[in-house]
């Protein structure tokens, strides 16, 4: 996929006040630690997540979507009118529906010829959403897009913590399932694109590649199953780690390699790069499979943890407002999630 005529105008994340230690998690799995004499600190240890954030208990992916949504429309400085689609892109949502992005865009104050639907895609769900704005752009449809994502893992990680604790045949082998749900974490973003006679900041998307590698679709599944001692659904879920990141990594190295044909790059031409935040394992092994220099990378796994959708594009936001890019830089901004789907795009910057 090539693109001529879009830019991304408005960048925006919003992060939760509540933060809480991959030590924090570890004190109340202590039981679960002690009986099967597992070593503090590990947590930290394996994922290299510090701290995470999470937001209110009684908070709703709609209400935080739609502030890094206000966010990044204040940034870009366009006229709200002219955004002529909402995508909610998050893999949490308020209702099976409406859809998500019906409230974003009354919360908003969009206008009522906007283009208004969700699109679910696990972590990838909010680069999808900026291919579909882009190729709306590109068709003429539309001269302005938004794609936001509020991403809540409170629930996520609590379920799974009371899960651990009320499981009394719980194994060391039982645990590494549900051991990625612990690097789950809260945030959320705004990106809009707009057409270039709309842009003033000449953030041009060039384009990319995606592809996909279905046959693993089973080694990362969330649902909602009834929690003990919750009256209510929560959210469980179970993962392969160890094969979904060698998998995850070969799809990588797949799609990069694609991507750099469509946009006539070799890894050399690249200034920076920005990935979906897993952990430093995924990490070192995703910059080993594509010959990258890690040196380029911008990292927030460290004190954000994995935001799921909201990962890349808040990484993306904060490099860009810590100054680490400048005008002309190229820039690859490399997504995976499960399915496994994988999608890179470049942008010049």
């Amino acid at each position: 996929m090539r693109f001529k005529n879009v830019y991304i105008e408005g960048l925006a994340c919003h992060l939760p006040e509540n933060i809480v230690s991959s030590e924090d998690l570890e004190k109340r799995l202590s039981p679960v630690y002690d009986r099967l004499k597992l070593p503090y600190g590990r947590l930290e240890m394996m994922t290299g997540i510090k701290e995470r954030r999470f937001w209110n208990l009684d908070t709703c992916p709609s209400q935080v979507a739609s502030k890094a949504g206000e966010q990044a429309i204040l940034k870009s400085g366009i006229d709200r009118m002219e955004i002529g689609c909402l995508i909610n892109a998050s893999v949490c949502r308020d209702f099976l529906e409406p859809a998500t992005a019906s409230l974003v865009h009354h919360n908003l104050k969009l206008s009522e010829k906007t283009l208004v639907f969700d699109i679910s895609n696990a972590c990838l769900g909010v680069l999808n959403g900026m291919v579909h704005v882009a190729n709306m752009i590109e068709l003429g449809q539309i001269r302005a897009g938004l794609v936001v994502a509020g991403e809540n893992g409170g629930p996520l990680v609590n379920a799974t913590i009371e899960s651990l604790l009320n499981n009394p045949d719980l194994t060391r082998n039982d645990i590494k399932a549900s051991f990625a749900s612990l690097t789950i974490a809260s945030g959320a973003v705004g990106v809009l694109l707009v057409h270039r006679d709309l842009t003033k900041y000449k953030h041009r998307l060039l384009g990319g590649s995606s592809q996909a590698a279905s046959q693993f679709n089973e080694l990362c599944r969330g649902k909602e199953e009834l929690s003990i001692g919750i009256n209510s659904l929560t959210p469980l879920m179970k993962t392969d780690a160890e094969t979904m990141m060698r998998e995850g990594c070969l799809l990588a190295g797949k799609t990069w390699a694609f991507a750099k044909k469509n946009l006539e790059w070799s890894n050399d031409d690249v200034n920076r790069v920005f990935c979906h935040q897993v952990g430093h394992a995924h990490r070192k092994l995703l910059y080993e499979t594509l010959s990258l220099e890690v040196e380029k990378d911008f990292s927030t796994l460290e004190y954000l943890g994995n935001t799921g959708a909201a990962s890349l594009p808040a990484t993306l936001t904060l490099g860009a407002e810590r100054g680490l890019l400048k005008s002309g830089d190229l820039v690859a901004l490399l997504g995976i999630g499960s399915g496994l789907n994988c999608l890179m795009l470049g942008v010049e910057w």
